[in-house]
């Protein structure tokens, strides 16, 4: 175990200001982008401000990912080769991508920018890892839904630098439409829309589960319905490691920045300990306590996936 690498710490964000926050609250690389090009976003950073944004991530020591995971259309694809040249120039360490339209864009402009393949819950199985890092992908974002014999099995199995989400809320749904009624029709039952207000925000409440709201988020890509509950694998954390796990990733989405550093203040207090003595790591319940105190009580913290097959 001693000889485990020490995964880097992710998170999303969504001006320079934020990122500087963010790495010295912990993370190691930041994932940054526009809303044009990437969906949910924390906030949007322009192309014309990219350069001095990714220049000063690598000033703090930590690396900065683009985020272009959107799903493209026809009419959007023209913009798309002037924005990676602005990323290669700019000097970011990957993009990350969902949609082959961008790695078939990298590939024409000869652009040289590490790729990391994120397919959202599609991301389950090593073979399909396998069919894009051939074309050039030298990570893996694994979907929320694998458990942690799967993840084990998928980094054995690759080539590929693998990345996992431990904390914060996940995408279960998602249309190109700005409207709540295709996620109702896909349920096939009952569900009604819950205003809150402007601090609550909009949510989704299912007749047969009236306890547990599925916040609705929206952005120019379209709807994004989040799941009810937030994922919290800070006490996974030694065995992440030792399965290999290359990239922790925190979403920062719809979570204030006092919560985020707070987050990452002690998933990076779990690292660096673990990393002095893996041998004889035990965590400290000052680390979860810290996160409780913030946690939105009418949001469950819990294990996901990891150690079972969870229904939403």
């Amino acid at each position: 175990m001693s000889s485990a690498t020490i995964p880097e710490l992710l998170i999303a964000a969504g001006s320079t200001v934020q990122a500087e926050r963010f790495i010295l609250a912990g993370a190691d690389a930041l994932l940054i982008g526009e809303a044009r090009f990437g969906m949910r976003q924390p906030g949007s950073i322009p192309a014309s401000e990219l350069c001095e944004a990714v220049a000063r991530i690598h000033s703090l020591g930590a690396k900065a990912y683009i985020n272009v995971n959107k799903l493209f259309r026809n009419g959007e694809l023209p913009e798309l080769p002037a924005y990676l040249r602005t990323v290669a120039e700019a000097g970011a360490d990957a993009v990350v991508f969902g949609d082959p339209a961008v790695l078939l864009n990298i590939r024409e402009l000869a652009l040289d920018i590490p790729l990391h393949w994120n397919a959202e819950m599609t991301g389950t199985n090593s073979a399909a890892a396998a069919y894009w890092g051939k074309r050039g992908a030298v990570r893996a974002v694994l979907a929320r839904e694998l458990n942690e014999e799967e993840i084990a099995d998928f980094k054995q199995n690759t080539t590929l630098q693998v990345q996992v989400q431990v904390h914060g809320m996940t995408n279960i749904y998602y249309s190109h439409r700005n409207l709540l009624q295709s996620y109702m029709e896909h349920l096939g039952r009952e569900a009604s829309l819950v205003d809150r207000g402007p601090d609550k925000g909009l949510y989704l409440v299912e007749a047969e589960r009236p306890g547990e709201r599925f916040p609705v988020y929206e952005d120019p890509t379209g709807t994004h319905v989040m799941s009810p509950d937030d994922i919290f694998l800070l006490e996974a954390v030694p065995e992440l490691i030792t399965a290999g796990v290359d990239s922790l990733y925190v979403e920062s989405l719809l979570k204030s920045d006092t919560y985020n550093e707070t987050v990452l203040r002690s998933y990076r207090a779990a690292l660096h300990r673990f990393a002095s003595n893996p041998d004889f790591y035990k965590p400290d319940s000052a680390w979860e306590e810290a996160i409780r105190e913030l946690q939105d009580p009418e949001r469950e913290l819990g294990f996901g996936f990891l150690y079972k097959q969870q229904v939403y």
